[in-house]
């Protein structure tokens, strides 16, 4: 991580009126807190970040290694770590970062995992117009890709050919989204338009 954010969940759309009085589609992220659970040192570790915690974990489905990380920070268990740098003030363990870390920021880069489509063919994934018409005697061809290549010279497929796939659940950054609103007594964040992931995802939200 390059800048300092937090560890946030998805919690699903919907809209808000603007100053002008224009509907604005939005996303409500729950966005911590989150606990301070490692501090890396340039002396002890070769750089400097935190490991920030978010979401809370049952004691029985977390390993005894990490239990024993836990109770090192003072806390409970938690479901979801990441490291973040670029932090300008000096936290120490089990500190409470919350969503006012994000109060006066105005644009925000969300990183999240895609929802999964599946496997699906050229049409939806890449976009391609089919290939013939749809009259005229053509049978099955209509979301086809077509010709994928050279018969004789060269005698194979190029990589990185447009093809039929699975779709979806790749890691995606949505950059300079708008921050409508901070709710730091409910630790909400509302951001302008629609974020990669399914709700109760887990998302990255950076300054």
């Amino acid at each position: 991580m390059k800048l300092p954010g937090l560890i946030g969940k998805k919690v699903g759309m919907t809209s808000v009126f603007s100053v002008e009085g224009k509907n604005v589609p939005c996303t409500v992220i729950e966005c911590g807190p989150c606990i301070v659970t490692q501090v890396k040192t340039l002396e002890k570790d070769g750089y400097e970040a935190l490991q920030l915690g978010f979401d809370e974990k049952t004691e029985k489905h977390t390993t005894k290694q990490l239990s024993g990380h836990f109770k090192k920070a003072g806390t409970t268990p938690k479901r979801k770590l990441i490291e973040f740098t670029g932090f300008t003030e000096e936290h120490k363990l089990g500190d409470v970062i919350n969503v006012a870390l994000l109060e006066g920021t105005t644009f925000v880069d969300i990183v999240g995992t895609t929802k999964g489509k599946g496997f699906q063919g050229v049409v939806k994934r890449h976009g391609f117009g089919g290939v013939g018409q749809s009259t005229h005697g053509q049978h099955n061809r209509g979301r086809h890709p077509g010709s994928i290549g050279a018969c004789s010279t060269p005698a194979r497929v190029f990589k990185g050919m447009r093809m039929g796939g699975r779709m979806g659940g790749v890691r995606v950054t949505a950059e300079n989204l708008e921050v409508l609103k901070v709710i730091p007594e409910n630790n909400l964040l509302l951001v302008k338009g629609s974020i990669p992931g399914t709700r109760g995802s887990y998302v990255i939200i950076q300054k």
